[in-house]
């Protein structure tokens, strides 16, 4: 299968699709934590230097500003890496933003294993989990550039806190500019199968793709749903996937306790109980690599995937 890479990563999509967002709204207003051009800000900083700040390494006080400017009318995109923006500023995120409901936008980057040589420190794999937990908190995890400008647009235009989880470097591209999003509701990229419902979201998508690729030249027929609301989750499709299929897998780039695959369990457990298998980091401290020997070392292969589906398929007490 040839892989065509996006031309920018999910940051600078973010950023360009946050200028262009901006153009339409004079209360748009970015804060970053000395992270300005890393996270995207820099064009909107060329086009409107009076609308966007930075603290410094300060992200805290940053989350606190962005709190301040959406209490006073501002739309607040406030902006660092995954591990200080889903952990160094948890409590600024619940009780200054998500408690009163404020239009904040709280823009992760290196999310997943995006950190790569840069180790654990940077490597933000719980962060999805962390926030799932918080009142109020719309949870977003992009699959491309072009998912990501369409996501921008729509989260942009809804009065709340949001957590996008976006990565660093250029993925694979996977969707085009046709692209539709709605918070709360899965994308269904192929309705169509009884063996298995692939359940995923963020940088894995390319190779969930080219898993079932595999599948289906051996025959199998399986469902591709793409989930990149993580909360609110689309408990709709996810029991109409368990009743069509009886076995559903998730697939993501964040630890399986309480991230996509939790979100997952806990509908069916509550709703339709279904066998289900989980892939994704299985609770450990992830080591230095590139992004890609990453996403090899800890099972994220099309090959690993593909087994998975298979072994989980033959475990079903229905065929």
């Amino acid at each position: 299968m040839s892989i065509v890479y996006d031309e920018v990563s999910t940051r600078v999509a973010f950023g360009e699709a946050l200028s262009e967002y901006a153009k339409t709204d004079d209360n748009v207003f970015a804060v970053s934590a000395d992270t300005e051009k890393s996270m995207g800000f820099d064009k909107l900083a060329k086009e409107h230097p009076e609308r966007v700040f930075n603290v410094g390494i300060a992200e805290q006080n940053m989350m606190l500003v962005g709190a301040g400017i959406a209490a006073s009318g501002g739309k607040a995109y406030v902006a660092t890496y995954a591990p200080f923006a889903s952990m160094r500023i948890l409590e600024q995120i619940r009780t200054f933003a998500a408690y009163p409901k404020l239009d904040v936008k709280v823009i992760s980057g290196l999310a997943g294993l995006a950190g790569d040589i840069e180790g654990v420190t940077h490597q933000g794999i719980e962060d999805v989990s962390l926030l799932r937990s918080i009142p109020n908190m719309v949870v977003v995890v992009p699959a491309d550039a072009a998912s990501t400008r369409a996501i921008t647009q729509k989260i942009s235009e809804y009065d709340g806190p949001v957590y996008l989880s976006i990565g660093r470097n250029k993925v694979p591209k996977v969707f085009d500019d046709s692209y539709t999003f709605k918070i709360g509701k899965a994308n269904i990229v192929k309705a169509e199968g009884n063996d298995a419902a692939v359940i995923f979201n963020g940088a894995t998508t390319n190779r969930v793709f080219e898993a079932e690729k595999s599948l289906r030249e051996k025959g199998y027929n399986v469902q591709l749903i793409e989930m990149p609301c993580v909360k609110p989750i689309d408990k709709e499709a996810i029991i109409k996937a368990a009743k069509e299929t009886g076995a559903i897998i998730t697939v993501e780039e964040n630890n399986i306790i309480g991230g996509l695959g939790g979100a997952v369990a806990e509908v069916l457990g509550e709703n339709y109980p279904t066998l289900m298998k989980r892939i994704g980091i299985d609770d450990l401290y992830t080591e230095s690599g590139t992004h890609e020997q990453l996403l090899d070392k800890y099972n994220f292969t099309p090959k690993h995937i593909e087994e998975v589906i298979i072994e989980t398929i033959n475990k079903k007490e229905f065929k």
